[in-house]
C-alpha cells in the first residue's frame, strides 16, 4: 500500500466525524442501561473445543480510538455491541445480549417465564439461561415465543428445554397450556420458511454468509467488526422444535396470568414474523422490524426480498394500535429505547426510512433510471440520514435501492444488450483480448488505485482474474482495492464480504476452513413429506434424469398421507390426496425413513412395504447432485 493510498482512507473515514454528531451518546446510555451484570469475559465452547461464540475478542475496541482502518461509524457501533451481560429492560423484563448474534429476552409471568428467542446456538443459550438463573434462580419456562422464521432466533432452543419437555402440538392451545409442558409459539408459517429458507437454497447461502458475517475472519483492527445486528454469527450446534400452537394475527394469548397481543408482520424481516404487546409492562416487542440500524430489504447472503412498503406499514400499525401506551420497546437484536416521545420518533423514523427507499426507487424508476444508476444517486433525507438507530451498519441504501427494484421490475434493466449476457469467464477472456496488454492495463489499474479510485480498480483487476486466475498480480491488486472499500465501509456485512474477498484473492478459497455450525440434521428433521419431495426435486440433476420416467405411490404410514408422485422429463411432480391410477410402485413408508432415502440411505428400503418396481425407490435419489458448500466466489 502506498502511502498516498494510505492518506486516502485515512482522510475519507476521518470525515466521518464532520458527518456525524459523535457528541450525541443517547444509544450508548441505552445500551448500557439496566445493567445487572457485564461479566469480565464471554467466550463459549462447543463440545468438540471449538470456542462457538466469543466479545473478549472485540477487547481491542474497547475505550479505544477508531484507527485508520476502519469506520469510525462502524467502530462506535461495534463497541457498543460489546456490551455483553444481563441487562432490566423493565421490572419484570430482563434481557441477556452479546451471548450471540441476537438477544435471549426472559418476561416474567405470574408463576414463572416466558423466554422470547433463544439465540443461534444451544450452547450460547445455555450459557445465557446460566447468567439469568444465577441472578433469579432456577427458570421455570413456560413457553418459549419464536418472533420469526430466522434461525438465529430458534436455533438455540435446545439450550433452554428439551424435546420432551415441550406440549403435545396435537393439543389445543388452551389444553397446552393446562399440561404444565412449556408451549412453544411461533407466528404462522414459522415452521415451513424456517425449513425452507434453510435447506432449499441453504449450501448457497451458508457459504454466501461467510462473506455476509465473516465468521472465517478474526477480529481486529484490518478484520471484521461488528455486522449491525451484533458482533457476528456463532458457529455453535443449531436445533429446531415445531412450534406447538402458529399464532394468528390479532392474537391475544394468556399465559400463566400474563396477557400478550400478538402483531403479524408477513413480509417484513422474515416471512412469518410478529411483534407482541405487553400490557402488564407496557412493553412493546418489535422483533427484527425496529432493530436499531437500518435493516435488509435484501440481505446479502441471498433471501427473498422484503416488502419495504409493508415493512413500514406494520410498523406505523404497530405505533398506532400500542403507541399510546407504550412505555418501552424492545427486540431481538441491539437494544432498547425507553420514553413515549423517543419511541414514536424511533417507530416513525424507521417507518420513514423504508417508505422513503421504497417509494423513491419507484419515483426514480417511473423516470426511467435502472438500479445501479439510482443506487448511485439517491441518498437519505439529511435529518434521517444523521439518526443513529437508522444508519447503514447492516442493511445499506444501496443495496436496498437494488432490492426494490427487483421486487418491481425484476433483473432486467430493459437494454436488449443485458437479455442474455456471455458467462462471466467468457466475458472477462474477451475484455483481456480487447485490452491487449495484460500488463499496460495492470499499470493503468495502479495508476488509478494511487487516486483512490478503488471500485473502478476492483472491476477491471476482476476481468483480468477470471480471464487468468493464476494471474496472482491481478489477484493482489484487485484484492489491495477490496482492502480499502473494506477499511471505508460503514456497513458491517459490506467490510466482510470486501476483506473475505481480499483474503480468498490472496490466498484462495478459505469455505473448508474450521467455523461452520453444527446440528443441521435438526433442521431436516423438521421437513414435511412435501417438503421432502421438492428437495429431492431441487437437488436433482433434471436432465441426467430426463429419460428415466416413473410413476409412484407413497404411502405415509405414520401421517397418514397420500402422495401420487410422477417423473416425466427429469422433473418430479406430486400429487397429494388419495388416488386410484395406476403407478409403477407403490412403497409405504414412515416420515423418518423417506427422511433417510433422501441422505442416500438405501439399506433404509428393507424396511419399507414395496410393491410393483422395486427399483423406483432408488430411482427416486438416484440422480441427486452432492451438495457443494465451498464453491468459488470471488474467483471463476
Amino acid at each position: 500500500m502506498s502511502a498516498f493510498a494510505h492518506a486516502l482512507y485515512a482522510a475519507a473515514n476521518a470525515a466521518w466525524y464532520d458527518t456525524l454528531d459523535f457528541s450525541d451518546e443517547t444509544e450508548k446510555e441505552n445500551a448500557l442501561r439496566g445493567l445487572i451484570e457485564a461479566p469480565e469475559s464471554v467466550v463459549i465452547y462447543r463440545d468438540d473445543g471449538v470456542v462457538a461464540w466469543s466479545v473478549d475478542s472485540f477487547d481491542f475496541v474497547r475505550d479505544a480510538e477508531a484507527p485508520e482502518t476502519v469506520n469510525p461509524s462502524l467502530w462506535r457501533h461495534t463497541q457498543l455491541n460489546t456490551y455483553a451481560g444481563l441487562f432490566e429492560v423493565t421490572d419484570g423484563i430482563y434481557q441477556v445480549r452479546g451471548y450471540d448474534m441476537a438477544n435471549a429476552t426472559f418476561i416474567r409471568t405470574d408463576n414463572g417465564w416466558i423466554v422470547f428467542d433463544v439465540l443461534m446456538c444451544k450452547e450460547d443459550m445455555e450459557a445465557a439461561k446460566a447468567l439469568m438463573e444465577k441472578h433469579f434462580g432456577p427458570i421455570d419456562v413456560k413457553a418459549v415465543l419464536y418472533s420469526h422464521s430466522h434461525i438465529d432466533h430458534y436455533g438455540g432452543i435446545f439450550g433452554l428445554i428439551n424435546e420432551e419437555d415441550a406440549a403435545d402440538a396435537s393439543l389445543s392451545l388452551e389444553e397446552q397450556l393446562a399440561s404444565g409442558k412449556v408451549v412453544v409459539l411461533a407466528p404462522q408459517g414459522f415452521l415451513e420458511h424456517a425449513v425452507s429458507e434453510n435447506l432449499y437454497a441453504g449450501p448457497a447461502m451458508g457459504r454466501r454468509a461467510q462473506y455476509q458475517y465473516g465468521a472465517l475472519m478474526n477480529p481486529g483492527e484490518t478484520g471484521r467488526m461488528a455486522i449491525g445486528i451484533g458482533l457476528g454469527q456463532s458457529v455453535g450446534t443449531v436445533g429446531l422444535l415445531a412450534p406447538t400452537y402458529e399464532v394468528c394475527s390479532n392474537e391475544t394469548i394468556v399465559i400463566d396470568g400474563l396477557e400478550i397481543q400478538f402483531q403479524l408482520t408477513p413480509g417484513t424481516e422474515a416471512p412469518a414474523e410478529m411483534n407482541a404487546w405487553f400490557p402488564r409492562y407496557k412493553g412493546l416487542w418489535l422483533a427484527e422490524n425496529c432493530t436499531g440500524t437500518m435493516h435488509n430489504i435484501y440481505t446479502l447472503r441471498g433471501a427473498q426480498v422484503r416488502d419495504a412498503a409493508a415493512w413500514a406499514k406494520y410498523i406505523l400499525e404497530a405505533e398506532y394500535l400500542f403507541g399510546d401506551e407504550v412505555e418501552v420497546v424492545f427486540q431481538s437484536h441491539n437494544w432498547p429505547h425507553w420514553g413515549n416521545e423517543t419511541i414514536h420518533n424511533y417507530m416513525e423514523d424507521t417507518a420513514a426510512v423504508y417508505q422513503y427507499i421504497n417509494n423513491q426507487t419507484l419515483h426514480y424508476i417511473n423516470q426511467g433510471m435502472t438500479s445501479a444508476e439510482i443506487s448511485r444517486t439517491l441518498t437519505l433525507p439529511e435529518r434521517l440520514n444523521k439518526v443513529w438507530y437508522t444508519r447503514q451498519y447492516y442493511g445499506t441504501l444501496s443495496h436496498n435501492i437494488k432490492a426494490v427494484y427487483q421486487r418491481y421490475m425484476g433483473w432486467y434493466d430493459a437494454n436488449p444488450v443485458n437479455l442474455n449476457p456471455l458467462m462471466p469467464e467468457d466475458t472477462a477472456k474477451k475484455w483481456v483480448e480487447y485490452l491487449g496488454d495484460v500488463d499496460a492495463v495492470l499499470e493503468k489499474a495502479r495508476a488509478d488505485y494511487e487516486k483512490g479510485e478503488y471500485q473502478w480498480v476492483a472491476q477491471i483487476t476482476k476481468e483480468l482474474v477470471f480471464a487468468d486466475p493464476t494471474n496472482q498480480a491481478a489477484r493482489d491488486l484487485c484484492a489491495d482495492a477490496l482492502e480499502q472499500m473494506g477499511y471505508q465501509a460503514e456497513s458491517g456485512p459490506w467490510r466482510s464480504a470486501y476483506l473475505m474477498g481480499a483474503w480468498e484473492l490472496r490466498e484462495g478459497n478459505q469455505a473448508d476452513k474450521e467455523g461452520t455450525v453444527l446440528g443441521r440434521e435438526k433442521t431436516i428433521l423438521g421437513m414435511t413429506v412435501e417438503m421432502v419431495l421438492t428437495y429431492i426435486d431441487i437437488m436433482t440433476d433434471a436432465l441426467a434424469a430426463q429419460n428415466d420416467d416413473f410413476s409412484l405411490k407413497l404411502n405415509i404410514a405414520d401421517t397418514g398421507e397420500v402422495f401420487r408422485v410422477i417423473r416425466r422429463d427429469g422433473v418430479l411432480m406430486v400429487y397429494k390426496g388419495e388416488t386410484d391410477i395406476e403407478t409403477d410402485c407403490t412403497m409405504t413408508c414412515g416420515r423418518l425413513q423417506l427422511l433417510a432415502l433422501m441422505n442416500g440411505n438405501m439399506d433404509v428400503t428393507a424396511n419399507m412395504k414395496i410393491e410393483g418396481d422395486e427399483t423406483v425407490p432408488v430411482r427416486l435419489v438416484k440422480y441427486m447432485t452432492p451438495i457443494n458448500r465451498n464453491f468459488n466466489i470471488i474467483e471463476p
